[in-house]
């Protein structure tokens, strides 16, 4: 097991009525900006449900933010705070509305072009306080301090990650998860099991405890996925398990000691930047790619995942790697999501300019940098 530094100071408040709270969380007379995205929030009672709990607060509504949440509308929340001498944020949306506060919590506190928080180039000093109500469970940003921002003019995608951005708190209300059209639920159950991939199906390294937590959710998520797309009948306990799934598999407890992959997603970033995909469709083609073509380096994770998760235990070494790769497209397939670039009009120019860029920036990816822009040109053409 890898030495490792764990710190995550987020406090849940899970379970049904707990968006009252907000009022015992958040002072008389603060001045709140509420970020939110396209109005689902006043579809599903939310909305009334947090401005009856900030009756007592000073709110700015501040709506529109995307999917994959774009700079250009972020600097106007930013400018919202700086002239509004706003005191706290409230994301209340799912994760790439949180993502998005994040940027705007240090972003509003940033001398300079807060794009250059991106990438790592410029570090944050200071930062908003924010909470959250989560909406959407998919990305765990609810109790992480990452964030992940898309700059569409120039085709961008970059992640952005300062402690100074944990959440102070987050409200997670299972019910939200009943009103969810079927393809936010497949975008988040891919996401969830991505996340958890990218952290477990790396080095073999002694870290028992977190790579049973891993298959834990792994398995989670395969039993209840069939039973949450049926909108209109889902039931709470599934919906708790895939919300509080969603947060556990990003909020760093299964990344102790471990090293971690994220090549998928960051391939996956490209194909969204590029073409406007839903992040989980991009996970959930590029996956069964990087499976397959790292199939070497990640041999026994691949056979440990195999027997673990699918109970695949006979075969040679490349049969049972086979067949896991083909029961997580199965799986995939099972939610709803293509698994070929080709289903997206996608092709040789996206390939290649993936590839370029990867090399502009000299980048190897991947625990210890084994994927390299070589590996991304094969695991596209694997997916192509």
């Amino acid at each position: 097991m890898n030495n490792f530094r764990f710190k995550n100071p987020v406090e849940l408040l899970f379970g049904k009525g707990q968006i009252a709270n907000l009022q015992k969380r958040i002072a008389p007379g603060t001045r709140v900006l509420m970020t939110y995205g396209g109005g689902s929030i006043k579809r599903n009672g939310v909305y009334e449900q947090v401005m009856a709990a900030l009756k007592d607060c000073e709110v700015v509504e501040f709506g529109g933010i995307e999917a994959n949440p774009d700079y250009a509308t972020l600097m106007k929340a930013i400018e919202i705070c700086k002239t509004r001498n706003i005191d706290m944020l409230l994301a209340v949306g799912g994760g790439s509305i949180i993502d998005g506060t994040k940027f705007i919590a240090a972003g509003s506190c940033f001398e300079g072009d807060p794009w250059q928080l991106m990438g790592g180039r410029a570090t944050a000093v200071k930062a908003l306080p924010l909470a959250t109500v989560l909406t959407l469970p998919a990305t765990g940003s609810e109790m992480n301090c990452g964030a992940v921002i898309s700059r569409r003019e120039t085709r961008e995608k970059l992640v952005f990650n300062s402690e100074l951005v944990f959440p102070q708190f987050s409200i997670l209300d299972p019910e939200v998860v009943y009103s969810l059209p079927n393809r936010q639920v497949a975008n988040g159950v891919v996401d969830i099991y991505a996340h958890t991939l990218e952290q477990y199906l790396t080095t073999p390294n002694h870290t028992r405890v977190m790579d049973r937590w891993a298959e834990g959710l792994l398995q989670t998520l395969i039993e209840v996925a069939p039973r949450l797309l049926h909108e209109g009948q889902r039931d709470y306990n599934d919906c708790a398990d895939f919300m509080l799934t969603a947060t556990m598999g990003l909020n760093g407890f299964i990344t102790m000691g471990v090293d971690e992959d994220w090549a998928t997603h960051m391939i996956g970033h490209e194909l969204t930047a590029l073409h406007g995909l839903d992040h989980g469709v991009t996970l959930a083609m590029v996956y069964p790619g990087v499976m397959d073509i790292m199939r070497r380096e990640k041999e026994a994770k691949l056979l440990q995942y195999g027997e673990r998760v699918w109970g695949i235990s006979e075969g040679t070494v490349d049969e049972r790697i086979d067949a896991a790769i083909r029961r997580t497209e199965e799986f995939f397939s099972s939610v709803g999501m293509k698994l070929r670039l080709s289903d997206y009009g996608i092709g040789e120019e996206t390939i290649r300019t993936i590839v370029d860029r990867f090399r502009q920036r000299g980048w190897n990816i991947g625990e210890h940098g084994i994927v390299t822009p070589e590996k991304v040109e094969a695991i596209l053409r694997r997916v192509m």
